[in-house]
Formats: structure tokens, sequence, C-alpha cells
């Protein structure tokens, strides 16, 4: 069984379309790993306003375009990505099978290169 570069949950789908209606401009939205944290990276979801393909990844679900720069897609192949409404918050959830670990606070994770 080949394992999918990116798993898009249907609630996500509709949140990247929402999001992206957001910005009229906007083509989709682009997931991204920003250095921060205590564990070194956290995800990170902006507006795509003009489509580039020599340096994102495009996937697509039901409408919903979502965007995954090459530079970072080794750290993310393999993610299901889920949005989550909660009572004290709501937002995008990613289970990343590279996660090597996650802080305290759920907040920033750390993956190992795969040439270690």
């Amino acid at each position: 069984m080949t394992q999918e570069p990116v798993i898009i949950s249907d609630k996500a789908a509709e949140k990247i379309i929402e999001k992206t209606e957001l910005n009229s401009d906007a083509v989709g939205l682009r997931l991204t790993v920003k250095t921060t944290g205590c564990s070194g990276n956290s995800y990170q979801m902006e507006h795509v306003l003009e489509e580039d393909l020599s340096k994102d990844d495009r996937f697509e679900k039901e409408g919903a375009v979502l965007y995954i720069p090459k530079m970072h897609s080794w750290m993310l192949f393999g993610t299901q990505i889920d949005y989550e409404d909660g009572d004290m918050s709501s937002g995008f959830t990613f289970t990343n099978p590279n996660e090597a670990g996650r802080c305290g606070c759920g907040e920033s994770f750390t993956v190992d290169r795969p040439d270690k």
C-alpha cells in the first residue's frame, strides 16, 4: 500500500475553502513549517495569491486547494490534516508520522532528517 503525500479530511477541506474565500485574491492555502517554539517547528497556514508549482506541490480535495513548499515536503509526507471545533479553541490539526517529538504545550514539534 502506498502512503498518500498528504491526507485532507472532509472537515479540513471545508475549512480550507472557507479560509481561502476570506481573501478574494487567494487561489488556496499554503501549509508551511516555521522555525519557532521550544521543539523547533510549527505549522502555519497562509493564503496563496499566485500559484508557482516550481516552488510548491499542489493538493486538491473537493475544491479545496492546499500548497506545500517543496522544501518542506520531506517533513510533511504522510501528514493527516483535520479541523477541530472546540469549546475553547478551533483550528487545523496535524497528525504527522515524521514528528520525532512535540513540546509539552503541543505548539511546536521536531522531525529527524531522513538522512540521519
